[in-house]
């Protein structure tokens, strides 16, 4: 059955309140507990985590795009509820490649419970059904617990495959396929990838476009390996119902944010990082073409100066950004909004959100 889903901008009337002096000093928040079956009280300045359990099961979903502030927020949103972080990043799940996906620190670590997140080595294949497995595995050992699965992620595909239940083939990657289209694209560009997809699989060419080199180069291994088109992926609902909260920024504030960001990872060494990358397991893989490695690889191959590389990643995250939206939109009704500059407002929703989905 499909979760009850409120319109962008309806609000409930016991929300009301939301934001003000009396709410921010807590006065509801007994309500709320109360709502989500919350139980044994865990010591003054610490709520959330610890010993208070959930006697109800549900997944929030914090999402936005790149430089929202999500890992910001999911840390606040851990001191007024008892979660844990499954991510929905589709690079964050690699070791040893921190700096360049903006990973969560070894503090946000310890202060709360990640999931997929440095899981799997840099040139290790994964797909998105490893992505569902490993997330389904995850949600059920938090409920276990007596938690919340608060998903934090900007990678749409994920996001979305995992609460409306996809069931994608498991094809596994093939590399030498994937290696001979990505030096097509180089050389012809990606409008010669989409043409060869195009050619074999006209719907699902028509439906990814030209803009993601990635998604056709993996909708060409699917239809190399199983000889006929990609059908509509069947869907089974997820035995838990399910919220989505959304960090929404200006699109001149994001990008300020992305570049700012884009500056920090070189300054804290993402060339460095990328170069123990390549010692450890060489250049010839996926991870290393994605949004910051691929230039500080250009740093270190001798292509440009560090300087260039940030222009470049900067330029890469905005593209990106404008890609994620169409994931995320904001007439979308599954998602509600909230400005992602209010961290205090975006708590807040998603106690709300859990407490009203969760805790009758």
């Amino acid at each position: 059955m499909p979760h009850p889903v409120r319109r962008v901008g309806q609000r409930r009337k016991r929300c009301r309140t939301r934001g003000t002096a009396r709410y921010r000093r807590g006065a509801r928040r007994g309500s709320v507990a109360r709502r989500l079956g919350v139980r044994d009280h865990l010591p003054r300045g610490r709520r959330g985590g610890g010993g208070r359990r959930l006697t109800s099961q549900g997944v929030v979903a914090l999402v936005g795009p790149t430089a929202s502030g999500k890992t910001t927020a999911a840390i606040a949103v851990a001191q007024q509820l008892p979660i844990e972080v499954v991510s929905a990043d589709s690079r964050q799940i690699r070791r040893g490649m921190r700096i360049g996906t903006a990973a969560p620190t070894d503090e946000e670590l310890a202060a709360v419970p990640h999931h997929l997140v440095g899981i799997v080595e840099p040139n290790e294949p994964w797909t998105l059904a490893d992505f569902l497995e490993r997330a389904h595995e995850a949600i059920d050992a938090i409920h276990a617990r007596g938690r919340l699965p608060l998903l934090v992620g900007g990678a749409g595909q994920y996001v979305w495959a995992l609460l409306e239940g996809w069931e994608p083939p498991a094809v596994p990657p093939n590399p030498e396929l994937r290696a001979r289209l990505e030096a097509e694209a180089r050389e012809q560009g990606v409008e010669a990838v989409h043409a060869r997809l195009a050619a074999l699989d006209p719907a699902s060419a028509e439906r990814i476009g030209t803009k993601n080199e990635r998604r056709l180069i993996r909708a060409l291994e699917i239809v190399e390996a199983t000889g006929e088109p990609i059908a509509p992926l069947p869907r089974v609902p997820p035995p838990w119902p399910w919220r989505v909260v959304g960090l929404q920024w200006s699109r001149s504030a994001l990008s300020r944010r992305a570049d700012r960001r884009a500056e920090a990872m070189y300054e804290a060494g993402l060339v460095e990082e990328t170069r123990a990358i390549v010692e450890r397991h060489g250049e010839d893989f996926e991870a290393l073409t994605s949004i910051g490695y691929a230039e500080a690889l250009g740093v270190l191959r001798g292509r440009w100066r560090e300087a260039e590389a940030v222009k470049r990643t900067q330029a890469a995250t905005r593209r990106l950004i404008r890609r994620q939206a169409a994931w995320f939109r904001p007439v979308d009704p599954r998602i509600e909004w909230v400005a992602g500059a209010d961290v205090e407002r975006v708590v807040a929703t998603v106690v709300e959100a859990a407490a009203n989905e969760f805790g009758g």
